[in-house]
């Protein structure tokens, strides 16, 4: 399995998640059409479904011009509010990429109340992954348009059951901004402190933490700890 990170607008991100073996991939959140087709080009892997984080136009926005182009593409969304959804998705429910890739559906509502996040295996490599929309960012969480505090809670606690090693990749680039307010949260956190060094790093973060640092430096997974 090979998740590639393509950034659109001033902070989104697309992303393809390709089955290395049959060279099958799905766009998640495309957006930006011409720049994540032509990414699949350069990597020389051909898109066979799209899925929708969420029906947002800055996730959405590209299905339509893809499906024009590509009639028969499959595209799995929360709602039919997802820009030219094909098939509705639910909590549970598992779609396959390629030969070795498992997507599992996870429900999220509250960000918007179709709110879902992928979470993914590979059969032969083992790697684990979740693709979080707006629900999940790297340090922080998304705004509460259509829910509320508790269901956020409820959806940030649900991915803090995925396995530890699970790789998170999020809708947007917002981490050097969470970890500015997680630190004035919890000035003593460690973790906190690695996490904005990383932030100073990397212009792309996406992809290089886990649920396991999650629970450690995100102040909005951490609301159980005595210091918040």
């Amino acid at each position: 399995m090979k998740v590639i990170p393509v950034p659109v607008r001033s902070d989104n991100y697309a992303y393809l998640l390709v089955d290395e073996q049959t060279k099958e991939a799905a766009a998640v959140d495309i957006y930006d059409v011409p720049k994540v087709t032509a990414k699949a080009k350069e990597e020389n892997v051909k898109i066979t479904s799209l899925l929708t984080t969420h029906h947002h136009q800055d996730h959405s926005g590209g299905n339509e011009a893809f499906a024009s182009q590509n009639p028969s593409i499959k595209i799995y969304g929360g709602s039919s509010r997802c820009s030219a959804m094909t098939d509705e998705v639910k909590d549970g429910d598992v779609l396959k990429v390629g030969a070795n890739i498992t997507v599992k559906c996870m429900a999220t509502p509250c960000h918007t109340q179709d709110s879902i996040c992928f979470y993914v295996t590979d059969s032969q490599t083992s790697q684990k992954g979740v693709f979080t929309g707006d629900t999940l960012f790297i340090g922080g969480c998304g705004r509460f348009f259509e829910g509320t505090g508790a269901e956020m809670n409820k959806a940030l606690s649900s991915l803090g059951t995925l396995p530890d090693e699970t790789v998170t990749y999020p809708g947007h680039e917002y981490t050097a901004s969470n970890f500015k307010f997680g630190i004035s949260v919890e000035p003593d956190n460690e973790a906190i402190k690695k996490g904005i060094k990383l932030a100073q790093e990397n212009k792309i973060t996406t992809g290089l933490t886990t649920i396991a640092d999650e629970k450690q430096f995100n102040v909005l997974m951490r609301l159980g700890s005595e210091a918040i």
